[in-house]
């Protein structure tokens, strides 16, 4: 997850803006999209004028510019998802497409607003599909209500021809001289000695192991999510024996995949990812109530704010919908509550969650209803 998140939880210079908003796929609601964007620049161009002191006209006008130019990229506009992210520092812009709605907010601070973005793509019902055929290499990327399709890396093949190329394997053959006439002349005479089922096999498997590690390389790693194969049932053996991608989960979807709709890609990869979703977060809650008793654990804000600072945080759960308006101070520790309606206060829960990501430690966002808590944390302690 660290590594998901490293440049934007990086240390910079503020102000750091953070814009969230809802958007619509489909026109001509879709229409809306650039009118809810305008209107978080505007506030957060608001927000920037209370700080004069901090930003002349001509840094003020420097750091809006990325957002003012995508404002009005009209191609932006038309290739929505369901919700945005935004980030703008003055040396960074970042801007993430996402498959879930967020809440609309413009957050001016001292670092980026990362819970939203970390609820949606650190929830462990997340998981991606390889639609493999030989004509064919798809990836998606969804969860339990959606599934899109991903641009594949420029390093990933889409088809055999294009992993092998040149190199398709030729036909195996034998050549043996033939005597024939009085003067003992010789022919050559060609003998096949591999079949056309060898070739397919062997360049199957080429394929299938070029796929395998440009797919790791270039998606799995960074993404760290469950892969789904789905693949005709002659394919799946021969993939598995070739594969190294730890993500690739052992059940898989059976069948030609280009002859499944998007749809059917996704119920039958959440069919598969459900019980693992339930399973982790019954170990997650488990595992908060056996260390609380050994008081290795604490939903206490001001106690996990320390525990935090002191890198003793292993592993911290936030309710997904809670919101604790105020700041952690990250030398102290200490909780200062603030206005939600003011555009310069964060969450003490995303605060929180974006330093124990700092020190190394693993963060989840719960569903409300499953969290063992009702402060919106829960803390579990390396010691």
């Amino acid at each position: 997850m660290l590594q998901q998140f490293s440049t934007v939880l990086a240390e910079r210079a503020g102000p750091c803006l953070s814009l969230y908003l809802p958007t619509e796929r489909r026109f001509p609601e879709r229409k809306q999209n650039s009118v809810r964007f305008r209107n978080r620049v505007r506030e957060a161009e608001q927000s920037l004028s209370t700080r004069a002191a901090a930003l002349t006209d001509a840094q003020r006008k420097a750091l809006m510019a990325p957002l003012h130019e995508l404002e009005a990229n009209d191609l932006f506009w038309h290739h929505t998802q369901d919700g945005l992210v935004v980030f703008r520092a003055p040396d960074f812009f970042k801007v993430y497409k996402l498959q879930r709605t967020v809440a609309e907010r413009t957050i001016v601070a001292a670092s980026f607003h990362v819970k939203p973005l970390l609820r949606v793509l650190q929830s462990p019902d997340r998981f991606e599909v390889l639609a493999l055929t030989r004509e064919h290499v798809r990836l998606f990327h969804g969860d339990r209500d959606r599934l899109d399709e991903v641009e594949l890396d420029a390093h990933v093949p889409v088809s055999l021809e294009a992993a092998l190329g040149d190199e398709l394997t030729e036909p195996h053959s034998a050549v043996r001289s033939v005597t024939s006439g009085a003067n003992g002349g010789g022919t050559a005479v060609h003998y096949g000695t591999g079949s056309r089922h060898d070739e397919v096999d062997k360049d199957t498997e080429r394929f299938f192991r070029v796929v395998d590690r440009a797919i790791y390389e270039h998606h799995s790693k960074s993404s760290a999510l469950p892969l789904v194969l789905a693949a005709l049932p002659e394919y799946h053996a021969q993939f598995r024996e070739t594969s190294h991608n730890p993500q690739l989960v052992n059940e898989a979807i059976v069948g030609n995949p280009d002859a499944f709709s998007v749809d059917d890609l996704r119920e039958k990869a959440w069919a598969i990812v459900q019980p693992k979703f339930a399973a982790r977060l019954e170990n997650l809650v488990s595992d908060y109530s056996t260390h609380l008793t050994r008081g290795l654990a604490s939903d206490d804000l001001s106690a996990v704010a320390l525990a935090t600072i002191g890198g003793r945080v292993k592993a911290l759960l936030v309710d997904a919908d809670r919101v604790v308006p105020g700041t952690v101070d990250r030398e102290s520790g200490r909780i200062t509550l603030g206005n939600l309606a003011d555009a310069h206060t964060d969450d003490v829960i995303d605060d929180l969650a974006e330093l124990a990501i700092r020190q190394g430690g693993e963060v989840v966002v719960v569903p409300h209803d499953r969290m063992p808590s009702l402060t919106g944390v829960a803390a579990v302690y390396r010691f």
